[in-house]
């Protein structure tokens, strides 16, 4: 009980970096897997461009299982420190063995997709071209039917999380990611299986990490009975689950949807396309560095908000939000001053094999972290109100913070920028002005409903 009780005592900027700093670096791991592959596989000599553009129409599809994972985590945390902040142990018990229910449907889901769904998939993008189909397929389908591992840890990290235990959930992503690095040296390289063994060394990495997360949670979360008899379906349970989780897992998927989207659109730039659909997959995996640690101090807003939000506290609520908010703020400008300075070596890292394509790519790539970058300060500002309107029991105004910086400003900026002199050289500001606009959409939701909310709280005597 220990663990829990810091969250409503603990300082609250304080608790905010101790737990959100093992977030960060936890959701930043997430990152690591996708843009480790891609490194590898775009320097494996005449097919890194093929392979990379294989990986960039894949890519859709493994957002799709993280955006699904961490929705049902995020209202399995916002469930479970509540229930865990209202004393309803019991309530609690139920909440983790139905989370354990739904992992295993989820993965039921993407295993039929990885066996019937995942060529259609890819050749709806490639344009014909049959060997990217082929490397596409081999890979999508060996990293959905084995996706296991990537579902059930993002299920049991949240049970960690929960009960404070974030470093634990960390130690465990640093597993994975460590594993996964080493095998795809080693299944690219010295073991020569191309793709397939970049997709192998992925999931079985995820499995690593679910395997000590298990470990941990089943070891340490004492307060929780892990009884098989909760794993019964309860669909009053799952009800308050996806209340809060469906918004958040349908806020995660429009990363999904916008990949693919401007991957399609992309591909109407005639002669460019190719070059503007693989420079946008590897940006794209280069900045989930900085999106991810966002919604690393996102889910710290959820978890601890969510908990002294359940004890009635409007004083460490309010602080919640403000400190949350603060230091979300804080390391996205310390991620910019990063990403602008480290530009060019970040894109060298995608192109150690050389070539003209590979050299192409670098330049492109270099030119839209420095210019996406500006826009970093604003998306963590946006992602820390999602988080604070999450934590209330808000569930539309989440999404619709989304659907803002992911679509509604985004598709029809790329498709203007398509008819400039060099769309693919301009097309990258539209992801700083849809950053600029939505964060101005967010301030007016944070004003207006989320600290009205807070303000109907009883004033309590805790001070900071």
């Amino acid at each position: 009980m220990q663990e829990q009780n810091k969250m409503s005592c603990k300082p609250v900027n304080k608790l905010i970096w101790q737990m959100g700093l093992p977030m960060i670096v936890s959701m930043i791991l997430q990152a690591v897997y996708n843009i480790v592959d891609t490194a590898f596989v775009i320097n494996m000599g005449e097919d890194g461009a093929t392979g990379n553009l294989a990986l960039t129409f894949a890519f859709p599809v493994q957002l799709l299982i993280i955006a699904i994972g961490v929705g049902t985590g995020v209202g399995l945390n916002t469930l479970l420190s509540k229930s865990l902040g209202e004393k309803n142990f019991v309530k609690a018990d139920k909440t983790v063995g139905n989370g354990i229910f739904l992992g295993i449907c989820i993965y039921a889901v993407f295993l039929l997709f990885g066996l019937f769904g995942a060529r259609p998939f890819i050749a709806l993008q490639a344009n014909g071209d049959e060997k990217v189909i082929e490397f596409g397929t081999q890979y999508l389908t060996i990293c959905c039917t084995c996706s296991f591992g990537a579902i059930g840890f993002t299920i049991y990290e949240r049970f960690l999380q929960s009960t404070g235990k974030t470093l634990h959930s960390t130690i465990a992503q640093i597993s994975g990611a460590v594993t996964n690095v080493v095998l795809d040296w080693a299944f690219i390289y010295p073991l020569n299986r191309g793709i397939a063994g970049a997709a192998w060394a992925t999931v079985i990495g995820q499995v690593v990490s679910l395997a000590v997360a298990m470990l941990f949670h089943y070891c340490f979360n004492k307060e929780l009975r892990n009884s098989l008899k909760d794993i019964v379906p309860s669909g009053k349970i799952i009800g308050e689950i996806y209340r809060i989780g469906l918004p958040a897992a349908l806020m995660q998927g429009l990363l999904s949807v916008m990949m693919l989207g401007v991957n399609l659109i992309l591909g109407c730039f005639g002669q460019n396309a190719a070059q503007a659909q693989g420079s946008f997959g590897v940006y794209y995996k280069i900045m989930q560095f900085a999106m991810f640690a966002c919604f690393g101090l996102s889910n710290t807003i959820i978890s601890a908000l969510s908990y002294n939000y359940g004890m009635k506290d409007r004083s460490r609520s309010r602080q919640c939000v403000k400190w949350g908010i603060v230091n979300s703020v804080i390391v996205c400008v310390a991620i910019t001053a990063l990403f602008e300075a480290l530009a060019d070596p970040l894109a060298n890292v995608f192109g150690l094999a050389g070539g003209e394509s590979n050299g192409e790519i670098i330049s492109v790539v270099a030119k839209a972290v420095r210019i996406a970058a500006t826009g970093y300060v604003f998306m963590g500002f946006t992602i820390a109100v999602q988080g604070v309107l999450q934590a209330l029991g808000y569930a539309f105004l989440p999404l619709l913070l989304s659907a803002l910086r992911l679509a509604v400003f985004v598709f029809p900026t790329v498709w203007l920028f398509s008819y400039s002199k060099d769309p693919t050289g301009t097309f990258w500001w539209t992801f700083p002005l849809a950053e600029v606009l939505t964060a101005v959409v967010s301030a007016l939701l944070l004003k207006c409903c989320a600290l009205k909310k807070l303000s109907l709280l009883q004033q309590t005597p805790q001070t900071e």
